[in-house]
């Protein structure tokens, strides 16, 4: 199978899915207690028939459920509108995801890239100490980070630096995102989200590393006289990076889904705080947009991973 219609097909097969997650999303929602109208009636209690009346037409609740999610999947794909929050201060679904991303991407970025600088050579230390007590603390040390939970791990962090030492402040200071404050907050932040990705990350280089080091290749270098640094670095390291390029790309939708989690410990104005928020105040149409967006990220760093798996070792495409 050619690289295009490999990468056709994938790109193809996410439209079931995407399907399926705004499907499985709405249904959910819609399960739980709660709608625009109990939230109006709850703010009003006074409120009358005539007005209760005209709010469940004008939020589409005299309509059968499927009816709803049809009216609701047709406006995010002909018009691109998510909706609409209500009560006091109505505002765009889609205003307010576009306003909150920078903060979740950029907090994302951060958590990517500390796993990754952790992890690539922490893993190859391990593989080249094999058995040694560095590899045994190195995969020591991946453990714990793979099993201590985000939310722990963050509260600890806010523990140390920001309440005994006084290193970073307690919650996300109120300066833009680039300002340097904000960065050296995000340092936290970023730890918390990225340490078990790096865990795992560092796992599977170990591991990738171990394996090639035993092939032909590597002996016939070492008989050749290459210096180990060199079959290290230049061979075995360059074979290893396969699979965890692509394992890092799959990392990226843990790193989103993680979030939610992370962004509340620390009080981070990412996608994940407003998707409390909007659960805590029932609003509706801001829970599914910010689901279904958060959804589809994930779904396309998948497609993502795949297409590189493909590209960095043909014979995928042939399985």
């Amino acid at each position: 199978m050619s690289l295009r219609r490999f990468i056709l097909k994938r790109v193809l097969l996410i439209f079931p899915l995407l399907l399926g997650v705004s499907i499985v999303t709405f249904s959910l929602v819609k399960l739980t207690p709660g709608n625009p109208v109990q939230v109006a009636i709850g703010l009003n209690p006074d409120m009358g028939p005539q007005e209760i009346a005209r709010l469940k037409q004008r939020y589409g609740l005299t309509k059968p459920a499927w009816q709803q999610y049809l009216n609701w999947l047709s406006d995010i794909v002909l018009h691109a509108d998510f909706g609409t929050t209500y009560g006091a201060r109505e505002q765009e679904v889609s205003e307010i995801i576009v306003n909150k991303l920078p903060e979740t991407v950029a907090l994302g970025i951060f958590g990517w890239v500390f796993a990754v600088a952790i992890a690539i050579p922490t893993g190859i230390y391990a593989a080249v100490r094999k058995d040694e007590l560095g590899d045994h603390v190195s995969r020591f040390v991946a453990l714990a980070g793979i099993s201590l939970p985000n939310f722990w791990l963050g509260l600890m962090l806010i523990l140390i630096f920001s309440v005994s030492l006084n290193v970073f402040p307690v919650t996300a200071p109120r300066t833009p995102l680039w300002h340097p404050k904000t960065l050296a907050f995000l340092l936290m932040p970023g730890i918390t989200i990225g340490t078990a990705s790096a865990s795992n990350l560092m796992r599977i280089m170990r591991s990738s590393m171990s394996e090639e080091m035993n092939k032909e290749y590597v002996t016939a270098a070492r008989a050749k006289g290459l210096p180990e640094r060199t079959v290290v670095l230049k061979h075995v390291l360059r074979n290893s990076l396969i699979s965890v390029t692509t394992v890092a790309a799959f990392l990226t939708a843990s790193i989103v889904a993680g979030s939610v989690v992370v962004e509340t410990v620390f009080g981070w104005r990412g996608l994940g705080l407003e998707l409390i928020r909007a659960v805590r105040n029932r609003q509706v149409d801001l829970i599914l947009g910010i689901t279904l967006f958060t959804g589809t990220a994930i779904i396309l760093a998948n497609l993502l991973a795949d297409i590189l798996y493909a590209v960095l070792d043909p014979r995928i495409r042939y399985d």
